[in-house]
């Protein structure tokens, strides 16, 4: 039960990943990776708000969301309503990929 718990808050996470999508680039190069969004896990699973490095990472991320919006395993967290709602609580679009 565990382990289903964490696999669905990091597709969570991943689901705040790419509503970032859409963010204007940066200049700085960006490693694509869901786990790093794992801050993130608490405020789209929940109804808490997202924490100041939830906010963070999810606009580091900002370049990796459509990537993460078109793998087929994430998709659905990062459309989920959770992931919506943190994305814009941390003034980020949801991407248009």
């Amino acid at each position: 039960m565990k382990k289903a718990s964490y696999v669905a808050a990091l597709c969570a996470v991943v689901a705040v990943a790419v509503l970032l999508c859409e963010a204007p680039l940066t200049a700085e190069a960006v490693t694509c990776s869901p786990t790093e969004l794992s801050s993130c896990s608490a405020a789209i699973t929940s109804s808490a708000p997202p924490s100041k490095t939830c906010c963070t990472k999810l606009k580091e991320q900002t370049p990796c969301l459509c990537g993460y919006l078109k793998n087929p395993n994430l998709r659905q967290y990062v459309n989920s309503p959770g992931a919506r709602r943190v994305a814009s609580s941390c003034g980020v679009p949801f991407p248009r990929c």
